[in-house]
This record gives structure tokens, C-alpha cells and sequence, in this order.
């Protein structure tokens, strides 16, 4: 997980314990339980000592996927976090997301022949349909990129692959999970929505601690389905 408001509903509902720092001198703060059949391992990418803020986005989340693989050698990753929706695709404040059939990202523009698909990077997720359709939640395309706004051009390419979740982790963590060969999916609480008109910065603050507890509670029942 990228933000420490995300996670701390999550590292209550399922009585983690901190464990410090997973691999000083990084910054990632390493929370560690169980649940019924289950060790579970949460990870955020902690805080940033220049600026005060928790370390969000695409470069934090590899580093912090790469040292969590090497450290605790995971069966399955999951990425919990809040995003952003889309009124057209019938998104609404509070809904969460199973990520299906991939994550991709809408922000890495590279016209020259192969690496215009290499830049959406289209990485396919674990099956999450059985887990979505037993508990109500939704599902769709999840779109990473580096920034909280976006750009025409953004959407544009968003649209192009039918992304309903923007975001800014999740397609980073799924290419070190695919490298590594590790099945992967994203869990995404909803705090705005890209297409209306307020901004987004607004929606996402007044939205963050109602929709990370939305977050939690639905973490909790995907781990509990899979814990069966």
C-alpha cells in the first residue's frame, strides 16, 4: 500500500502487528498477522523525510514491491488503495473495485513501434470474478499514472482500453509481480470521480477516511473469501 491513511483501517480490522522498518535504509513499514489459514504481510511505502508526506505513485511502488518479494517471498500480492472513478462507467463515491482482466497505465505516452503497447504495460490480474461476484463488488480495468490530475490525453487512452479505476500504484506493482511470476490483483475504494466538475484534490480529501474504511471493510471479506 502507497498511504498510511489508507492502511490503517486495514492494519485494525485485521489486528496486524508493526514490525518497524522492512529493509533499512528504505523507508516501507512492514505490519505482520494472521487470519484463519493465512500469514499476512502489509507494506506501505512510507514517508518521505524531505517532505513530510507518505511516498505515493509508480517509483515508490516498485521499490517497494521488489523489497517486499525479496524479503517475505509472497504466494499471492494484493493492492489495497483508494482512486478515482468515472461517472460514464457508473461510478459512484464508496464503490470498490476488484481489478479485472488487467491494470495498464494511462500516462506513459512512447509513439515509436513496440513501445507504444510496452508504455500501457497491460498487465493481466489474478481471476478475481468468482471472489467479486460472491460479494457484490465490482470489477474492472485499473489505470496507473504518476499524478493526482490528468490530461485530455490521459483519458483519452484510458477510454481506449475501457480503464473504470484511475489510480497510481497499482499497474507498477503488478510488473514486479509479473516478473517474479507472483499473481497479483487490486482492491480500489473510490474518493472521486474523474468526470464530473469538481477537482479532484477536493473530492479525494473530503472523501479519503469514508472511502479507506469502505477499503478495510471489503479487504477484510476478499480475505476472508480466499482464507475458506
Amino acid at each position: 500500500m502507497a498511504m498510511e491513511d489508507e492502511a490503517r483501517p486495514i492494519i485494525k480490522e485485521l489486528n496486524l502487528t508493526p514490525r518497524g522498518k522492512l529493509l533499512s535504509p528504505l523507508p516501507m513499514e512492514f505490519y505482520e498477522g494472521k487470519y484463519k489459514s493465512l500469514n499476512l504481510d502489509l507494506v506501505t511505502s512510507g514517508k518521505c523525510d524531505k517532505h513530510n508526506v507518505d511516498h505515493i505513485g509508480p517509483q515508490a511502488a516498485i521499490l517497494n514491491t521488489a523489497s517486499a518479494i525479496s524479503q517475505l517471498q509472497p504466494d499471492l500480492i494484493i493492492n489495497p488503495g483508494t482512486a478515482g472513478g468515472f461517472v460514464s462507467a457508473g461510478g459512484n463515491i464508496g464503490d470498490v473495485y476488484l481489478s479485472y482482466p488487467m491494470v495498464c497505465y494511462h500516462d506513459r505516452r512512447i509513439p515509436l513501434p513496440g513501445f507504444d503497447a510496452y508504455g500501457i504495460g497491460s498487465y493481466y490480474c489474478f481471476d478475481t470474478r468468482e471472489i467479486a461476484n460472491s460479494l457484490g463488488l465490482k470489477m474492472g480495468i485499473v489505470s496507473t499514472g504518476s499524478s493526482l490530475d490528468y490530461t485530455p490525453k490521459d483519458l483519452d487512452l484510458i477510454k481506449s482500453y475501457g480503464g473504470v479505476v484511475k489510480e497510481m500504484e497499482a499497474a507498477s506493482i503488478a510488473w514486479v509481480a509479473d516478473l517474479y511470476k507472483i499473481p497479483f490483483f487490486a482492491i480500489k475504494s473510490i474518493t472521486d470521480l474523474v468526470d464530473n466538475s469538481t477537482p479532484t484534490e477536493e473530492e479525494f480529501l473530503k472523501n479519503l477516511e469514508s472511502a479507506s474504511i469502505a477499503l478495510s471493510r471489503e479487504v477484510f471479506r476478499v480475505i476472508d473469501f480466499i482464507a475458506k
